[in-house]
């Protein structure tokens, strides 16, 4: 055998590893470290608990726009939201639908996951979950719902703002 010798220069170690680094910075998804993207919060302007539930994404790091519509219905239609699953305000963020008072910890484990699904929800409105706390009541157990237009299934348990 004949040896074969290689001879990179500085330039092309350099030039490899920029490709190689900006492959990964395209493709991974966002860690939890990282400020999430933009949600924008589709709301009546008439409900108290959704501004709740807004305030509790604002202080886990989520920018938040909030849009006030006098009806949600038709959005939570045109973007896949279950009858079963449609609750009171509807927010999109990196390509998904929440519906609901969806704890933060929940979208951002969606996020750093990536899997290929419509989004999550909380059915209705829980006492304790995001948004619905209620002085002196204790807080429900309730399931974020990770949902498909052919699947629905638990994504977490909580009571309150803590997983079960």
């Amino acid at each position: 055998m004949v040896p074969i010798e290689l001879s990179l220069s500085r330039r092309a170690l350099l030039i490899g590893a920029a490709q190689a680094v900006s492959a990964f910075a395209l493709r991974r998804p966002v860690s939890a470290a990282e400020t999430p993207p933009k949600m924008v919060v589709t709301r009546d302007p008439n409900c108290g608990c959704c501004r709740g539930w807004v305030t509790h994404m604002r202080k886990a790091g989520f920018p938040v726009e909030m849009v006030e519509v006098a009806d949600v219905t038709p959005l939570k239609t045109r973007l896949g939201v279950p009858d079963s699953l449609m609750s009171c305000h509807t927010a999109e963020i990196g390509g998904y639908v929440v519906e609901g008072h969806v704890p933060a910890e929940a979208i951002k484990r969606l996020l750093i996951e990536r899997p290929k699904v419509t989004g999550l929800a909380v059915a209705g409105m829980p006492v304790g979950s995001p948004g619905m706390q209620v002085p002196g009541q204790a807080p429900e157990d309730y399931d974020v719902v990770i949902f498909s237009a052919s699947r629905q299934h638990v994504f977490a348990r909580y009571r309150g703002l803590q997983q079960i």
